[in-house]
């Protein structure tokens, strides 16, 4: 029996009450909502080395940016529209009319045409009515769709707005040639269990002929969300490479991909074996270090020191890890120290062909924790303090910006 049918991920009962789509498109919103991460900040060439990556592994829909926000960011966007890629690319606008025809001149044939929903973003982020919000959506919709492209029509803030308002906005959009619809959870508030609710009552009520989801992460959430979103339809899942994104980020590419593939067995089209190359080009080119236990991706991740732990792995993979590390295009890590055991020298030893008697044995085994629990607090602090510095990015600093105020000719109001 192959070591992949010992054990099973997931238990063919669970599935009674989804309604899982029959195809899933993987959205990547990592050069848009990933670059929107502070401090991050992807040239045109650096977004389509993204871009082609992303390409290659199978990601299905890529959001190349926001043509209108910079002439850099609309090369970009036109640098990937001409790239030829496999991944259809996708521009974002707001519902203003110049938004969609930046889009438009880039060259994509997709859009992602987005608006605020909630009452909080309509009253002091918008200024706008609910009649306003839904003339400009219909209007800029129409524009897209007399232009020819493709409609992802998406709502910021959609779980926090009036469900009355969420139908009528979204009915209308649809009415008028929306071809998806994309509903938001932006500040990370729904949990598994709300949401299933919520998309039942969205599908119910607005009947969406391809229903998206956008899922944050601010309570560490965006995975388990999109996963119930999938549960309930949603065919095109938002995702991020390394759970990159605004404030804690959005759901990781990595994450919901290999949990599709391994607790659902839902085919995503991705080759995750490039996963984690693709991890470590977004890392280097991002500035943001992996998590060392990050799901999949971390150092950590298929890494085993505890003796316990290191017998049953080698004794047989599946006793602690639920795939293989070649999944994701890892390797298997023994890592000795304090809690290291005899079993996991015996297999360090034999890299160099070194058998040896168990009294040498014991001894080495007690050299190596004691010299694990010989390392002291200070070199923790000391290791700490290193890796914060690189993890601690600003954008721009103060003394920086203090002195373009300086240069643009700002003075300082007078007492």
């Amino acid at each position: 029996m192959s070591s992949d049918r010992l054990v099973e991920n997931y238990h063919p009962r669970t599935a009674s009450d989804r309604h899982l789509p029959e195809s899933i498109e993987i959205w990547d919103e990592t050069l848009r909502d990933g670059e929107q991460m502070p401090g991050v900040h992807f040239t045109p060439e650096e977004k389509l080395r993204i871009a082609e990556k992303l390409s290659a592994v199978g990601v299905g829909v890529l959001n190349a940016g926001i043509p209108v926000v910079s002439a850099e960011e609309a090369r970009a966007v036109r640098l990937l529209a001409s790239a030829g890629l496999r991944a259809k690319v996708l521009a974002a606008a707001r519902t203003v009319p110049a938004d969609v025809d930046a889009v438009v001149k880039s060259g994509v044939r997709h859009i992602a045409i987005f608006v605020a929903a909630s009452q909080v973003h309509l009253r002091y982020k918008l200024k706008m009515t609910e009649e306003e919000v839904l003339a400009a959506s219909v209007a800029t919709v129409r524009q897209a769709k007399q232009a020819g492209l493709h409609v992802a029509f998406v709502t910021e803030d959609t779980v926090r707005a009036p469900f009355d308002f969420v139908e009528r906005l979204y009915r209308a959009v649809q009415a008028e040639g929306a071809d998806r619809l994309v509903v938001a959870d932006t500040v990370g508030i729904m949990t598994p269990l709300t949401f299933r609710w919520y998309l039942g009552e969205f599908v119910r009520r607005v009947g969406p002929k391809d229903l998206s989801v956008h899922c944050h992460n601010d309570f560490g959430l965006a995975t388990a969300n999109t996963l119930a979103a999938v549960e309930m339809g949603a065919r095109a899942p938002h995702v991020c490479v390394n759970g990159l994104g605004e404030r804690a980020g959005n759901a990781s590419l990595e994450e919901v991909v290999l949990a599709l593939e391994s607790l659902y067995g839902v085919r995503t089209g991705v080759d995750t074996s490039q996963l984690f190359e693709l991890s470590r080009l977004v890392e280097e080119l991002s500035g943001v270090p992996i998590g060392v236990h990050q799901p999949l991706v971390g150092a950590n991740a298929f890494s085993h020191e505890a003796g316990i732990h290191t017998h049953g792995i080698l004794a047989h993979t599946l006793t602690y890890e639920p795939l293989q590390p070649s999944v994701v295009g890892r390797e298997r890590q023994m890592i000795l120290g304090k809690h290291t055991g005899k079993a996991a020298l015996v297999e360090k030893l034999k890299e160099r062909g070194i058998s040896v008697p168990d009294p040498v044995l014991a001894e080495l085994l007690q050299r190596v924790k004691n010299a694990a629990e010989s390392r002291t607090k200070e070199d923790l602090v000391r290791f700490l303090a290193e890796y914060r510095t690189l993890f601690d990015r600003p954008g721009i600093s103060d003394a920086e910006f203090w002195a373009m105020v300086e240069a643009v000719g700002i003075r300082p109001v007078s007492a």
